[in-house]
């Protein structure tokens, strides 16, 4: 009879441990510790009304905040500290912003003791970032980019469930390797590829190259694919000694344009130029001369399309590439391509070399 007791305990604590969240049974210092740093967005913003388009403004809320609102996060991960670099839209983000968000990001995964990093942020330029922190971590730890599309305070806020699933995806040795990932709308994106697509939607951001790498429901990560393109520590990008980016900015062709935006770069000594063409990456004729004034000069130009998805390849316009010395974008959009451009270019301003980067990363 008291062998059969015992027995009997020993299955009644088997069940518990089945039936039960491992959380329970661990103390904060078995849980994974995450560092989130905080950016600003939609996610921290807060209007006078609980719809979430009347009177809103963006970036309001402190990060501290933002996690107590979300008390399940504590029983899947420690929180080494909640650190609000700056509380901004991220419409407004600069060059200074995004090199100081990459060096916090460095900085806090170099602690042995942190498993990864979220980054709350806003959704306008979070694809931005996004490709820019892949190219720059120097880490395999997982980095999450998080935003959202409604306010703390609107109606159905969106950010409280994104935030738990970024930190659910944070905390996973499987998620390590995969570069820097983007977690909205219970989808995993990667930094490269992700787009904002929807300006008004819940379902704003898309992968319409490659679509989504993984889900985050409810804090439940399956992962599908891995990315292929070299990212972070497989990059030779390093701006930890580096205040600035050489300037690059962005050319719109449309019908019946003219070249005036396109030497108002030339004539402001931009370093690079990324002429988003019609279709296939088309130049229109009128532009020839003036590109051809932007090489002699020795600004880089790479040539992108202003569609949302495809692929712009070498010479694929009537050798354009090779009588001028342009860069192909290959699948990257204009404003993907600004980011790499600009990184290159802290490296060599040799046309072959950057479009070895273009298709390496």
């Amino acid at each position: 009879m008291l062998l059969r007791g015992y027995i009997v305990k020993i299955y009644r604590f088997a069940m518990v441990v089945l039936f039960f969240p491992v959380s329970i049974f661990c103390s904060g210092a078995d849980l994974p510790t995450i560092q989130i740093i905080a950016t600003g967005g939609t996610i921290a913003g807060r209007g006078s009304s609980d719809i979430s388009g009347e009177d809103y403004q963006s970036g309001v809320v402190q990060i501290g905040k933002l996690v107590q609102a979300v008390p399940e996060i504590t029983k899947i991960a420690s929180i080494k500290k909640e650190e609000q670099l700056f509380n901004i839209s991220s419409s407004d983000l600069t060059i200074p912003n995004l090199l100081l968000i990459a060096k916090k990001v460095n900085a806090a995964l170099k602690d042995k003791n942190v498993a990864g990093v979220v980054v709350t942020h806003g959704t306008d330029t979070m694809e931005e970032t996004s490709y820019f922190l892949n190219l720059v971590v120097k880490s395999e730890k997982p980095v999450v980019i998080v935003g959202a599309m409604r306010p703390s305070t609107g109606l159905s806020a969106d950010g409280p469930a994104n935030l738990y699933n970024a930190v659910s995806v944070a905390i996973l040795p499987e998620a390590s390797k995969m570069g820097v990932m983007v977690v909205v709308n219970d989808r995993i994106f990667d930094g490269r590829n992700v787009v904002k697509t929807n300006n008004i939607n819940i379902d704003s951001f898309s992968s319409p190259n490659a679509g989504p790498i993984g889900i985050a429901v409810d804090g439940m990560v399956k992962f599908y694919m891995r990315p292929l393109r070299k990212h972070t520590t497989d990059t030779p990008f390093d701006v930890e000694a580096l205040n600035t980016l050489p300037k690059v900015g962005i050319v719109y062709d449309y019908a019946g344009s003219s070249t005036e935006m396109l030497s108002a770069l030339i004539d402001a000594d931009y370093k690079g130029i990324v002429f988003a063409g019609t279709g296939n990456g088309m130049i229109n004729e009128t532009s020839f001369d003036t590109i051809k004034k932007a090489r002699d000069k020795g600004i880089v130009i790479v040539r992108a399309s202003r569609t949302v998805a495809g692929y712009v390849e070498y010479d694929s316009l009537d050798e354009l590439d090779s009588k001028y010395g342009l860069i192909p974008s290959g699948n990257l959009n204009p404003q993907k391509a600004r980011i790499l451009l600009m990184l290159a270019l802290t490296k060599t301003s040799d046309i072959k070399e950057i479009q070895r980067y273009f298709n390496t990363y």
